[in-house]
């Protein structure tokens, strides 16, 4: 293998991507667009929920629980009837409607447990699942708080003291940053690699390879360098300037480790993604077999849900991924600020992992080349 070969068609790489406008808007969508919309999205749960309420008791504790919904949970609640309860919910105004009854209040000094109705609009999914606690811990705690007299807390025997590490804010969406940026990394690097080789094929240009002095391996790693080099560029604008810049999220480590554990985990996926266009003998099966590869790597590389809650025969499994590796030193470096004395199994994992899935690779390349 020749390096002035590796080169010049690496160079021929990258001038046929410059000419595929649709990949670049696809490069510039995913590492800029798509990580900060999809982080600004987070957390999936209850934000300015609207909710209706029929006050039927019309009593001081009614009224506390009605003022007790605030943003930015709840939009104000709006105090409605009976009968516009369920038209405001069969037209999609309120995703919450809670009744509270006649004589509620009455009811409640008597020592009585008067019931209160909420109704919920199911199709709101993310929404609707949280939302009931919040209403439901809402109008108890206003209750015991009217039934005490008094605002306050009761003494515990136990004071549990939380600290927050790597994220104080508990803010999601730093997670959500990262977890976006890792899952347009694995995708862009398998698409253009696919791409790549998919284009030669049906516009005819590998033919073109074949009658020249160059070899299966220089025209594979000539994919792998360019392609790769793309991503990685576009990774370190994405970090500095969208998730750091726009987002405003922290990171607590060495941008340059990451980006090297980024260029391991590039050779890996893209070795990965010649595999597939090997596979595929279209663009429209390539998608498909995309689809079949990425949704795996992404939900269950620990990126989406900790690993710990997965069976163990999965956790066994996904060691085999390079994501996983990848999520893991990802998160290591840029939450906790590990370095390199800390990380390096995951180091030493992708390097094996990319250069078993490599020679796989060019094995099939070179019988596609046959």
């Amino acid at each position: 293998m020749r390096a002035a070969n590796v080169i010049q068609l690496g160079i021929k790489e990258l001038r046929g991507l410059a000419r595929d406008p649709m990949l670049l808007f696809l490069i510039v969508y995913a590492f800029s667009v798509s990580i900060y919309t999809a982080s600004r999205a987070m957390p999936e749960t209850l934000n300015r929920a609207a909710i209706g309420i029929v006050d039927e008791d019309q009593s001081p504790v009614s009224v506390r629980i009605t003022t007790a919904f605030y943003p930015p949970y709840f939009t104000p609640p709006q105090l409605i009837t009976q009968q516009e309860m369920d038209l405001r919910m069969d037209a999609g105004r309120d995703t919450f409607a809670l009744d509270i009854p006649p004589n509620f209040q009455r009811d409640l000094l008597a020592g009585r447990s008067p019931t209160i109705q909420l109704n919920v609009d199911a199709t709101r999914m993310s929404q609707a699942f949280t939302g009931g606690g919040y209403v439901q811990s809402i109008v108890t705690g206003e209750v015991s708080e009217f039934l005490d007299r008094e605002r306050g807390e009761s003494a515990s025997p136990l004071d549990l003291v939380l600290r927050a590490r790597f994220n104080a804010e508990l803010n999601k969406s730093w997670f959500g940053a990262i977890t976006n940026a890792i899952s347009s990394i694995t995708m862009l690097s398998i698409v253009l690699t696919g791409a790549a080789l998919i284009r030669e094929r049906e516009h005819g240009t590998i033919e073109h390879l074949l009658v020249m002095p160059v070899t299966p391996t220089e025209i594979m790693v000539s994919k792998i360098w360019s392609m790769g080099l793309v991503v990685l560029v576009a990774t370190a604008f994405s970090m500095t300037v969208v998730v750091q810049g726009f987002l405003g999220v922290p990171i607590q480590g060495s941008l340059a480790l990451f980006l090297l554990g980024t260029a391991l985990q590039l050779f890996a996926t893209t070795s990965l993604g010649i595999f597939l266009a090997t596979i595929a003998g279209s663009m429209p099966q390539f998608g498909l077999l995309l689809m079949m590869v990425l949704l795996p790597l992404q939900v269950l590389s620990g990126g989406v849900t900790p690993r710990e809650s997965m069976p163990e025969i999965i956790q066994a499994i996904m060691m085999l991924a390079p994501n996983t590796h990848f999520v893991m030193l990802a998160q290591a470096i840029l939450f906790r600020g590990a370095g390199l004395d800390v990380v390096w199994p995951q180091f030493l994992a992708l390097a094996v992992i990319g250069a078993v899935l490599f020679f796989f690779a060019l094995g099939r390349f070179r019988a596609f080349l046959r």
